[in-house]
């Protein structure tokens, strides 16, 4: 049976698989599209199946924010190595996932895959259909929907795609949220104050602190002196308000504040590939191998 082009069109666009995949499954079911779709996504599923072991810690950070700052959404979407992450493909499905998520809320990433992405396919069924075609691991690793808290404002921070940040401000000017946005993608704080640090954090801390301190053979109240002065360093360090403010190291973040007369209500940092093991392997001899073996 001959396959038309349009026909191959209009699967390619139902299901996003490549254009030679289409016509071969086209083919394959005598020009029954929808026979056709069943057929991609039975493949893609296999497809990923087979990849879903391997290492995805590259990719990309999505992020919306409404106009107003009432509302915001970031998330992270994974894959194999930076060059699929740059890939069209991979950003179109990215883009999609962070309008469907601040249009509809789910509540997590499996409610997420069951979703409709359009008309024709769920996220999973599109997600499937991407790894097929790109050939390496793709997965939806987390997502945060974020609501102002009333009277404040959500700004956001985009660098490049692999560092996002959302972060809520009260008063100051339109500026602020903006410029911290900006400061806690480069300083990573860990918390905005000292009693949102969490406890097992700072316990870790102390010990370490303890240990280093009890070397050095001082006396009882000399270590003690310390210990203290090296957790308050470390406190300073990590959180938000008791970092310098990047764009001018002479005052810290809650110094900024003051002079604003504003206040960070809420704070969200999303690194690529963070927590995530890394891959070892060398990519090109990967892609060698591959094409020996082909």
């Amino acid at each position: 049976m001959a396959i038309s082009a349009s026909l191959v069109k209009d699967l390619r666009d139902r299901t996003g698989a490549g254009m030679m995949d289409c016509k071969r499954a086209l083919v394959e079911v005598d020009g029954d599209i929808d026979r056709a779709m069943d057929l991609l996504r039975q493949k893609g599923a296999a497809s990923a199946d087979r990849k879903s072991s391997r290492i995805a810690s590259e990719g990309v950070i999505g992020q919306w924010i409404e106009q107003s700052g009432a509302a915001a959404v970031m998330m992270e979407v994974n894959c194999e190595t930076d060059f699929v992450a740059k890939d069209e493909s991979f950003l179109k499905f990215v883009h999609e996932l962070v309008n469907l998520i601040s249009d509809k809320h789910p509540e997590n990433v499996q409610q997420l895959g069951q979703m409709g992405l359009d008309s024709e396919r769920k996220v999973e069924d599109a997600r499937l259909a991407l790894v097929g075609r790109i050939g390496e691991n793709i997965t939806i690793r987390r997502f945060q929907i974020i609501v102002a808290q009333p009277g404040s404002r959500l700004s956001g921070y985009l660098h490049g795609q692999r560092i996002g940040v959302i972060v809520g401000t009260n008063g100051g000017t339109t500026e602020l949220g903006k410029d911290l946005a900006m400061h806690i993608a480069a300083s990573r704080p860990l918390a905005v104050s000292e009693s949102e640090l969490p406890e097992e954090i700072l316990e870790r801390e102390r010990k370490i602190v303890a240990a280093q301190a009890a070397e050095t053979g001082k006396s009882e109240n000399i270590i003690d002196k310390i210990e203290s002065g090296r957790i308050k360093k470390f406190v300073a360090d990590n959180t938000l308000l008791g970092q310098s403010y990047v764009k001018n190291t002479e005052i810290t973040v809650a110094e900024l504040l003051q002079s604003e007369d504003g206040s960070v209500t809420s704070m969200l940092r999303y690194e690529v590939g963070e927590g995530l093991e890394k891959r070892e392997d060398d990519f090109v001899a990967d892609v060698m191998a591959q094409a020996r073996a082909g």
